[in-house]
């Protein structure tokens, strides 16, 4: 049986959980139907546009530069901007766990940069 939205032209057909049923508030799904009745032309031909170019990839056709762009490739003064000083030097990095042990381990390492991973 259909979930009570409670709002006019929206309707959920997949069975709703008590705790989703607290998410799915009435202003929730308003918001949702706004956007959705705001984006979805667009979000349409954004997606036909990526099955296009899927099709030109699959061809043979490989990815180039936009051609409104090409006044920066061909300008020979254009430089991009130089990295923060925390980037410039990413030779050595570490990726780890959060665990206590991982962290101090990787902060002695002598590794300029730990990224921690919090999956």
């Amino acid at each position: 049986m259909p979930f009570d939205s409670k709002v006019p032209g929206v309707t959920i057909l997949a069975t709703v959980t008590p705790a989703q049923a607290e998410i799915l508030t009435p202003e929730a799904l308003r918001f949702v139907a706004t956007l959705h009745r705001s984006f979805e032309k667009t979000r349409q031909e954004l997606l036909q546009h990526r099955r296009d170019r899927q099709v030109q990839l699959d061809q043979g056709r490989l990815p180039d530069f936009l051609p409104e762009t090409r006044h920066i490739r061909e300008d020979p003064t254009w430089r991009a901007a130089k990295p923060a000083p925390g980037l410039q030097d990413r030779r050595v990095e570490i990726t780890g766990p959060v665990d206590r042990k991982m962290v101090i381990n990787a902060l002695n390492s002598g590794a300029a940069t730990f990224m921690a991973d919090f999956e």
